[in-house]
């Protein structure tokens, strides 16, 4: 749809006119339903308006009605493509208020879970990306990866999108037996096919560097005004990831030399998928050591026995984490009862796409889309 704003500026005996440009709310370039109100001078971008809202579901009022066993079944569902990440902010968050220790079972399988969880994510924006540049091979290398990891995954929990494996207190049950070998098995097998194939299809290509390069550049302070995070913000040059600056989880314990933060100078479209693409590498890693490390811990318990009615005491606390698309924040008020009082979610999709309106004016049409997919969201994750 296009209109026409009543703005005509007389040049000699040319009269021009400023369009608006609807992209959405339905577009496959946005991952979800999102629009985009753009004001063109030519195929030049002078203003951009990110409009939200259209898969708004109240989450955060429908925790209100819902005990803490219950939310983690809606909490998980914003970034569908992090569902295992988003359960996880929200148990923290209680086992905080509960003041509870978890099981050191518990804790690196959360660890290696959280990993998996964020290659999954990684390579669906890895492959959908150049999809959005015209490369339709490298989506086909991004599925056949995701289905051997998602093997492992529902292997262990029983889902494939919306794991619903945390719990307070720890993990639903214990790991099946023989099932680290095989999560052993398909890390080295997606990291070497990653490497062989999407890696070298995608990052020469010199096409795909050519739209890429030197486009859609956001700078490190207006990152940073924004709360942009994760690989976005990375890419900008900000060298922040609270896996290393307030460890949580395991990853105090795992060494520095395989917890590795990727980071950039350029800020543009090609430094925020480079940012992505050797993040798979590192989770990968990180996956692997914390396999090691749970074949070797004694046989224990996985989670902690709770009452049937677990009701946080009153007051309130903050849990963050480094989720796959940057940081969530889970804001939890009690009062006491069995269902919080209030439970705000901070989402990092939300902030990342915000920028948008700083980042699209002054660039060209056609490279709309490419900055756009690189902004790497999840529209569900920004609506709630």
């Amino acid at each position: 749809m296009t209109g026409t704003r009543e703005l005509m500026v007389a040049t000699g005996d040319l009269a021009t006119a400023d369009m608006v440009l609807n992209i959405g709310p339905q577009h496959p370039a946005t991952h979800g339903v999102l629009r985009l109100a753009l004001t063109l001078d030519g195929e030049r971008i002078v203003r951009a308006d990110p409009i939200v809202g259209y898969m708004h579901r109240g989450a955060e009022k429908l925790f209100e009605a819902r005990d803490y066993r219950q939310i983690i079944v809606l909490a998980n569902r914003h970034d569908w493509l992090s569902a295992f990440s988003n359960e996880l902010g929200v148990v923290l968050a209680v086992e905080r208020m509960l003041g509870m220790e978890v099981p050191v079972r518990a804790v690196w399988g959360r660890t290696l879970l959280a990993e998996l969880n964020r290659v999954l994510n990684h390579l669906m924006f890895l492959g959908s990306y150049p999809i959005e540049l015209g490369a339709i091979t490298p989506i086909f290398y991004a599925f056949r990866e995701r289905e051997v990891l998602q093997a492992v995954m529902e292997e262990v929990s029983g889902g494939r999108m919306h794991y619903m494996f945390n719990r307070v207190g720890g993990l639903k049950e214990d790991f099946p037996a023989g099932w680290y070998d095989r999560a052993g098995e398909a890390i080295a097998l997606v990291r070497r096919r990653v490497r062989a194939d999407i890696d070298t299809l995608v990052r020469g290509n010199e096409i795909f560097r050519a739209r890429t390069r030197d486009v859609g550049v956001l700078t490190a302070t207006l990152a940073e005004s924004y709360g942009v995070s994760g690989p976005i913000a990375r890419a900008s040059g900000l060298d922040i990831d609270l896996r290393r600056d307030e460890p949580y989880l395991a990853y105090a314990e795992v060494p520095p030399d395989v917890l590795q933060i990727v980071t950039r100078t350029e800020g543009d479209c090609l430094a925020r998928f480079e940012c992505l693409l050797d993040q798979v590498y590192v989770s990968l890693d990180i996956a692997e050591h914390c396999v090691d490390v749970l074949a070797g811990l004694p046989a224990g318990p996985i989670n902690v026995r709770l009452p049937k009615v677990v009701k946080a005491p009153e007051g309130a606390t903050y849990a963050w984490t480094e989720n796959p698309l940057g940081i969530n924040g889970y804001f939890l008020v009690s009062r006491g009862e069995k269902t919080p009082w209030r439970l705000k979610l901070r989402t990092a999709s939300f902030n990342n796409v915000q920028v948008l309106s700083e980042l699209l004016p002054g660039t060209l049409v056609a490279d709309m889309v490419a900055i756009l997919g690189s902004m790497f969201f999840v529209v569900g994750d920004i609506d709630k």
